[in-house]
């Protein structure tokens, strides 16, 4: 059920186009997007999406056992449900770095890129080198005249295999949809084994872990034949501490004539550049942030944009007093109605589209519960949360992010509590009969007198 109150009706979705085959085992983003958009028009979503409509509040109604969703602009939504399907990365962060404010030269944000400015041979400085930075690097640096990248820490590395899709096999997979299924299995199963599963063994995948970091060392020196340029490179911490990323350029791209890496930290920014520690003044036209992101559990999301349910319960309070959880990645008590499409606990395997059908999942067998017991209110109990979150947290004890000693890394796989509540420790097929065949019961159904006769 869904209502509205003084909102303008959802735009119109332009995805009309029928996708093509994939080109190559990496798609292009035009590629990616032409396809979600071939998919939203497919199945009848466009006229269900509202873009350009930021949520500023949400709060549970307990006399009629509805969500009020207060947008952007002032209108105000109703929903019997919510799937609150934002993501891990909610928001890209700003560094806190004296004298930001002051430069008065272009600054881009790398997850708001603005493709106006013209960055051929400019002064560029690109602070971060997190997964955006490998991606945008090796283009800027095409670009720029200079190229200064601040570095805080180094990334792991791996070379990315992106081959081209010849012809028959692009036929192949427009046409017999077994295939695609085959392949998608394959690619999981792989990057599952190779991440997950050596995250999740622990000291034993520690071993693997320092052959995984020794071919690292091995691909850079193919790529960097300085010496002193490749100590800068190698992470100072150990390897799946952090995310490590792919790609095939971003070493060699420190080998040009026109990048310099900066490892000394800054000490401040001025009107006309960067100020690095060493006393350096590196003059800049154009300063790239790639500063990493706010995780969807920071308790600042929750704050800006509140949410507040049943009894008084706050979203920003809970997660900032309590440990980070979700019963099954999916649902908390006192939020009724309430369903995480990644949440605490909930990342599983390999394959992101996976893990989100996985939570749907769950999320519809409970909507589908709650509507077959003319219920108006569904809740996860306490009991079977702190079950869920004992569990959770016992497994994922026992994974590298501890074994390897990842507190001094920075990274973002432990939270302010000093947990790591991003991982599912289990594997994706694991993940998706727990939410194929969980109790029902661990969930509370409650029809209010003054909502029973709306429509569930």
């Amino acid at each position: 059920m869904l209502s509205l109150t003084s909102c303008p009706a959802p735009g119109t979705y332009l995805g009309r186009e029928a996708p093509t085959p994939r080109t190559r085992l990496f798609p292009k983003g035009a590629e990616v997007k032409q396809y979600i958009d071939h998919m939203a028009e497919k199945y009848g979503l466009s006229k269900h999406i509202r873009l350009n409509a930021e949520m500023t509040s949400r709060h549970w109604d307990e006399d009629e056992h509805l969500w009020h969703v207060r947008l952007a602009g002032g209108c105000e939504l109703t929903a019997r449900f919510v799937l609150t399907a934002v993501g891990l990365y909610t928001e890209p962060l700003r560094p806190d770095i004296p004298g930001l404010d002051e430069f008065t030269g272009k600054v881009i944000q790398s997850a708001r890129w603005d493709h106006g400015p013209d960055l051929t041979g400019e002064r560029v400085a690109v602070i971060g080198t997190g997964a955006s930075a490998v991606q945008l690097v090796p283009k800027v640096a095409e670009a720029a005249g200079k190229l200064t990248v601040f570095q805080r820490s180094a990334i792991w590395v791996f070379p990315k295999p992106d081959p081209s899709i010849p012809r028959w096999l692009r036929w192949l997979l427009a046409r017999v949809p077994l295939t695609n299924a085959v392949l998608r299995a394959i690619s999981s199963a792989v990057v599952e084994m190779l991440l997950v599963g050596i995250f999740l063994l622990g000291k034993p995948g520690a071993v693997i872990a320092k052959f995984a970091a020794a071919l690292v060392r091995v691909y850079l020196r193919t790529q960097v034949p300085d010496p002193a340029l490749r100590r800068k490179l190698i992470p100072d911490y150990k390897f799946l501490c952090k995310r490590p990323s792919v790609s095939n350029t971003y070493f060699r791209t420190y080998t040009r004539p026109n990048v310099e890496l900066v490892t000394t930290g800054i000490e401040r920014i001025t009107s006309k550049g960067v100020l690095s520690s060493d006393g350096r003044m590196h003059e800049i036209d154009t300063l790239i942030l790639a500063t990493g992101f706010r995780l969807f559990y920071d308790p600042e999301n929750y704050r800006k944009a509140p949410v507040r349910g049943r009894d008084g319960f706050d979203l920003a309070d809970f997660f900032t007093h309590e440990r980070v959880q979700a019963y099954e990645g999916v649902s908390l008590p006192k939020l009724p109605n309430n369903f995480f499409i990644f949440g605490p606990y909930s990342w599983s395997g390999g394959s992101w589209p996976g893990m989100v059908e996985t939570l749907s999942t769950h999320a519809i067998r409970v909507i589908t519960e709650t509507r077959r017991r003319g219920a108006t209110a569904v809740e996860v109990t306490p009991e079977a949360n702190d079950r869920f979150l004992r569990f959770a947290r016992e497994r994922i004890g026992k994974s590298l992010v501890y074994t390897n000693n990842c507190a001094g890394s920075n990274t973002f796989f432990l939270d302010h509590h000093g947990d790591s509540p991003l991982w599912r420790p289990t594997t994706s097929s694991a993940a998706k009969r727990a939410a194929m065949t969980f109790s029902l019961d661990d969930y509370t159904y409650r029809t209010h007198p003054a909502s029973a006769a709306r429509t569930p």
